[in-house]
């Protein structure tokens, strides 16, 4: 007859050597609740997937903040390439002219950093703002004046940007 096997609930599982918590430790569950501490996404343990109650609407909240996320994210990553993007297209041409090289690294590290800060952005809304909200129980709305500036900015930046390389190309055809 074979011997009983213990239920995995009643014994947590140990934790590996030297004091380091075990894998499974580390992604074990966290509930989402009236948490009078903090942010949930900061709550031990790190890896753990965050339950949330769902009440009404919130499952579709919630995927609807994460996509919105993942667009903040997108938009980042293509800022970011085409940052690399500017800074080497005037480097592979056989003749850049001069102001295409002085020009150059400087809108690069501005689409850079524009890219930097919409990722941030993003990141602030979803974690900090979002998960935050839902542990409280409170309603969530994704503008403000942080938002709006940010992505003014960016938005003014690639107009602005489409504007000077129209006049660069113009005025070398002009030459």
């Amino acid at each position: 007859m074979p011997a009983p096997q213990p239920d995995p609930e009643d014994n947590p599982a140990p934790s590996s050597c030297c004091g380091v918590p075990s894998l499974a430790e580390l992604s074990r569950p966290v509930e989402v609740g009236d948490s009078p501490c903090g942010n949930v996404f900061w709550k031990w343990p790190i890896l753990g997937p965050l339950l949330v109650e769902n009440e009404s609407s919130d499952t579709r909240d919630h995927c609807a903040n994460e996509r919105t996320f993942l667009s903040y994210l997108r938009l980042s990553v293509y800022m970011a390439i085409v940052a690399v993007a500017i800074v080497l297209s005037f480097h592979l041409k056989s003749q850049p002219s001069d102001l295409e090289l002085r020009m150059a690294q400087p809108l690069g590290i501005v689409f850079w950093l524009l890219s930097l800060a919409c990722l941030v952005l993003g990141f602030g809304n979803y974690i900090i703002e979002t998960l935050d909200k839902y542990s409280r129980k409170v309603a969530i709305v994704q503008t403000g004046w942080r938002t709006q500036s940010i992505m003014s900015l960016i938005s003014l930046s690639i107009v602005g940007t489409c504007v000077i390389l129209l006049v660069i190309t113009k005025a070398q055809v002009e030459k």
